[in-house]
């Protein structure tokens, strides 16, 4: 009986390795199989990072490359204390630094490398509009660099601390998960291509997850106020991890003290990285003004938002003066985000109403979904897609058409590969109905249209709004899609406590 026993075992593990195909990946633990995948991961990135970028030879301004050479270029050479200040040395109208001061930090390092390899892409003046091969090179190399020293261990610690102490069977998904975190085609082709450096806030977010999954509360603050300094978009996550420490601190026996040193960790940090700016008020508003720049106006470009979209109909511009914009959008976030705040997902509100967001920052709330990739692959499938194709236009003009469409196979490809226990979470009938069989349909059409046709002159932005208006309404259901999913959650551990209690 025990030798059947054994063999029937034996059999049973057989059948798992041949229809696993991630199974060679994890059977030696995760270190092996995340080394695997990120060595492929940034073999893409160095792919990627061989077609254009923001604004190449479209001068006078250029556009994203360009305003990061600059701020290298103006904390190389110029005094901390000047570098958010308007002066003729510091044209604050040409790429003038507005992010918080960890960027400007980031800058001045990465400008230090640059500069011991090629002085002439970072030398005051002389610089603008660099565009050698060794220049654009070594700042290629700064974004990979920045991938590879936060975002990609920032991943291993939330993959290491989400997955240790599971059974066998779950960790074959290990494998897929990674893949999806370390390969997703909206982070690399905004950072790759059009060049950024989300990966580092988005680094210390995950980080910050990961030291909140391992009870590490206040190395979770450290890092989550990091985030906040490096990119003040990363205060789209504030709320849900405001509520959720908070929370924990008045579960536990001495909650006064807990929330005491949650909130000297968060100060001393920020008294840290603003050190250089608060010793006067002037110079403290004077960065604040730069961060929140309201005279933009609500929105910029066409963004799959609710401002941007609705502005088809309604001229909020025309009829709102700024001040009245800025209350309305705050009303919206905070009337929006109220209920996901309970739950625990911020970003998409934040994204929906908030002020002056960029096409780039659908990013954030694209990465709860990646994190909860296993849990919620319906939601991770259609906010990446979506995601894709509302930055379509942006990547376009960037000459990042053909790295578009293999990221957008390649996010197909893995997001479709068998793995264990994500394939029993099937979509619902629902889901496979004629609207999102219509959806997908003028995806491709539109995709086609703004390819090969030009749009009418007298709306010269006809397909743009088109392709916004689509990316916009599929946002709007995912993000009630979402909100539904967690009060269904939080509904049925109120129901299996009551159980408990019976």
């Amino acid at each position: 009986m025990e030798k059947r026993r054994g063999r029937k075992v034996m059999k049973d593990k057989e059948e798992v390795v041949d229809d696993d195909p991630w199974w060679w990946l994890v059977h030696k633990g995760i270190a092996a199989s995340f080394l695997c995948i990120a060595m492929f991961a940034l073999l893409v990135r160095v792919a990627l990072s061989l077609h254009p970028y923001s604004g190449a030879g479209n001068s006078p301004k250029y556009g994203d490359f360009e305003a990061q050479r600059h701020w290298m270029e103006i904390t190389l050479n110029m005094p901390v204390e000047e570098w958010y200040r308007n002066s003729t040395t510091n044209d604050l109208s040409y790429w003038g630094l507005d992010y918080p001061p960890l960027t400007a930090y980031q800058s001045y390092v990465h400008g230090l490398f640059i500069r011991f390899f090629h002085p002439e892409s970072v030398s005051l003046f002389t610089s603008r509009g660099h565009e050698s091969y060794l220049g654009k090179l070594l700042m290629r190399w700064t974004v990979l660099s920045s991938d590879a020293l936060v975002f990609f261990p920032a991943v291993f610690y939330f993959v290491f601390v989400y997955y240790s102490g599971r059974s066998h069977g779950q960790k074959t998904d290990i494998a897929w998960h990674i893949a999806i975190m370390l390969l997703s085609s909206c982070l690399i082709l905004i950072d790759h291509g059009h060049f950024q450096y989300n990966c580092i806030s988005l680094g210390l977010t995950v980080g910050a997850v990961a030291a909140v999954h391992s009870n590490k509360e206040l190395v979770a603050c450290f890092l989550f106020s990091l985030a906040l300094n490096h990119k003040q978009m990363t205060a789209y996550f504030a709320p849900a991890f405001f509520s959720h420490l908070f929370g924990k601190c008045l579960r536990r026996r001495n909650p006064l003290l807990e929330v005491f040193k949650l909130g000297l960790v968060v100060l001393g940090t920020f008294a840290l990285v603003w050190w250089p700016y608060i010793h006067s008020m002037e110079s403290f508003l004077r960065v604040l003004r730069r961060l929140a720049p309201f005279e933009r106006g609500i929105y910029e470009d066409y963004v799959a938002n609710f401002w941007c979209t609705t502005s088809v109909f309604v001229k909020w511009k025309r009829m709102f003066t700024t001040q009245s914009l800025k209350l309305l959008s705050l009303g919206a976030t905070v009337s929006t985000c109220l209920p996901s705040m309970l739950q625990l997902n911020s970003a998409f509100s934040f994204y929906m109403f908030s002020f002056q967001v960029h096409e780039k920052s659908i990013l954030l709330p694209l990465l709860p979904a990646s994190l909860l990739a296993l849990e919620e692959p319906f939601l991770l499938k259609w906010i990446t897609l979506h995601a894709l194709f509302s930055m379509f236009p942006l990547l376009r003009r960037d000459g990042l058409i053909l790295p578009y469409i293999a990221l957008s196979v390649l996010f197909t490809l893995i997001y479709h590969a068998p793995s264990g226990r994500r394939q029993d979470r099937k979509e619902t009938p629902s889901f496979n109905s004629f609207v999102t069989t219509i959806i997908v349909l003028c995806s491709v059409v539109l995709h086609i249209v703004y390819l090969t046709m030009h749009p009418p002159r007298r709306y010269p932005f006809l397909f743009e709004a088109a392709i916004m208006l689509l990316c916009f309404s599929r946002f709007m259901v995912l993000c009630f899609y979402t909100n539904a999913k967690q009060w269904m959650l939080k509904r049925s551990v109120f129901m299996d406590k009551e159980k408990k209690l019976l």
